[in-house]
């Protein structure tokens, strides 16, 4: 093929082999998608603990048995093993430090609950180490495509460490942020160990922030370019200080090198036509599977179905982000409205009493399940007839696409990938998608609610809005199209 191009995707997460979040999705599947274009993409992250060698078949490299990282006054001596990510022939290599990576969690304690203290060690080495693995693998990229804090040492490294390495000089390297609320904060005492130069964490530095280095701040002004997951966000993140989270002034100043590109859906994992969760398939020509799937959801929330009782669902993070303080304002009129409500996820334990004392409350209405649950997000996917997500501010969002995808209506807040995604109904009914409120009170929320559920009512128009919804296009293929354009102007 013409310009195929060698890309080295980095992430700290990848898809099913460590996951917390959507960076893991779309670190499995957009690989994949540029794969399918031709292009030749390999995948580095970190090797912890939770990942088995046989489950995911990894194998030993013989010359990746020993790969000497220095960093700071110590030699470390790394390793890594490979696979390939799911269906594919895509290549991932899983890097490992035993005494580093080798943990229950990713970035958290399980025991204690808060952030490994060494976690700046951590991804420092495996930035330096992903460096010393290609060289030896003799595999030149065109692109490093970094994400999040995890990796954004790598575009300093380049033009530092290894700014007159030859086997780089055509190297470019595109830093993706997928949240900006997540930066890398560290005291400066870390900097002797991670290998840098304690004049990086001094005032007005590349590196220093409040007191504190932050590596997302050092790879924005680095990376050669800088994109967000959603053409909103990248707006929202320079203009709104509280979006920007400190470092908007930084992103306004790379303007013209920042960009937003939104995330696709992975349809080879959420497809109602073939999905291996759910007790029935469907499809926008037949929908008779999804009340199937509407039964078995609400038989195993242990609520009683009724066909003329919308349900609603969310599957997230149990956090005022994700907009459960409009929750709480509204929760008493919600509840006296003719609904059902389904949750799944975990998170602020303020929030898990809040959602336990409501299930309580309104034991007919309200099932709440305080796990991670692969199985259960595809079943509330296709068995809630409406989808909530409230957020005060969302950078893309998945799940509103993938419950497009299901035929299931999105309830959003008109910010980031929401915005892009979604196209109020009452105000379109030719092309509406869902139902939008734009100022973030429980009362704008509380209506966008109760017109959806009026409209759901009208059995006909309902029918009509869900065959629309799950015929949209939200394939991984438009992005990687996208993402090429962008990898080909920055080289």
């Amino acid at each position: 093929m013409k310009n195929k191009l060698r890309i080295l995707f980095l992430s700290s997460e990848v898809e099913p082999f460590a996951k917390t979040g959507g960076l893991a999705d779309v670190a499995s599947a957009l690989p994949r998608a540029l794969y399918e274009e031709g292009h030749d993409v390999r995948v580095m992250m970190p090797k912890y603990g939770v990942i088995s060698d046989r489950k995911y078949i990894l194998r030993d490299v013989i010359r990746l048995k020993k790969i000497a990282v220095k960093m700071g006054n110590k030699e470390y001596i790394t390793s890594a093993k490979s696979a390939f990510l799911p269906d594919s022939k895509v290549q991932i290599y899983f890097l490992n430090y035993k005494s580093l990576y080798d943990k229950k969690g990713l970035y958290l304690d399980p025991k204690t609950g808060k952030d490994f203290a060494n976690n700046a060690e951590r991804f420092a080495l495996f930035c330096r180490a992903v460096l010393e693995t290609i060289k030896i693998l003799h595999w030149e990229p065109n692109v490093i495509h970094c994400n999040d804090w995890q990796t954004a040492l790598v575009p300093w490294l380049l033009k530092n460490d290894y700014g007159k390495d030859s086997f780089f000089a055509n190297t470019a390297t595109l830093l993706s942020i997928h949240n900006m609320a997540y930066q890398g904060n560290f005291p400066p005492t870390v900097l002797p160990k991670i290998g840098l130069a304690k004049e990086l964490g001094e005032s007005g530095s590349d590196m220093e922030f409040y007191g504190n280095i932050n590596f997302l701040k050092l790879g924005i002004l680095h990376a050669d370019s800088i994109n967000t997951v959603s053409p909103t966000y990248a707006d929202e993140i320079q203009s709104n200080e509280e979006l920007g989270a400190g470092l908007n002034e930084f992103l306004k100043a790379r303007k013209k090198d920042l960009h937003g590109i939104l995330n696709g859906v992975d349809e080879t994992i959420w497809n109602p036509e073939k999905d291996s969760f759910l007790p029935a398939f469907y499809s926008s020509s037949d929908l008779e599977g999804k009340s199937e799937c509407k039964k078995t959801l609400l038989q195993e929330s242990k609520l009683e179905y009724k066909a003329d009782i919308p349900v609603a669902g969310m599957i997230t993070r149990l956090d005022s982000q994700k907009g459960f303080d409009l929750i709480e304002e509204i929760k008493e009129a919600l509840f006296k409205l003719d609904i059902q409500f389904v949750v799944l996820g975990i998170g602020d334990p303020r929030y898990h009493k809040m959602l336990q004392a409501l299930q309580k409350k309104y034991p007919n209405k309200v099932s709440i399940h305080l796990r991670f649950d692969d199985r259960m997000a595809h079943l509330i996917e296709a068995g809630s007839d409406v989808f909530f997500m409230p957020s005060r501010f969302e950078p893309c969002g998945l799940n509103q696409m993938y419950s497009l995808k299901y035929g299931t209506i999105p309830v959003v807040h008109h910010v980031g990938g929401l915005a892009d995604t979604i196209t109020d109904y009452t105000e379109n009914r030719n092309q509406g998608n869902g139902f939008i409120f734009t100022e973030y009170t429980g009362k704008a929320f509380l209506q966008a609610i109760q017109r959806a559920l009026e409209e759901f009512s009208d059995k006909k128009n309902w029918q009509k809005l869900v065959k629309r919804a799950m015929k949209q296009n939200f394939s991984w293929k438009a992005s990687a199209d996208k993402y090429v354009k962008l990898y080909q102007k920055m080289i």
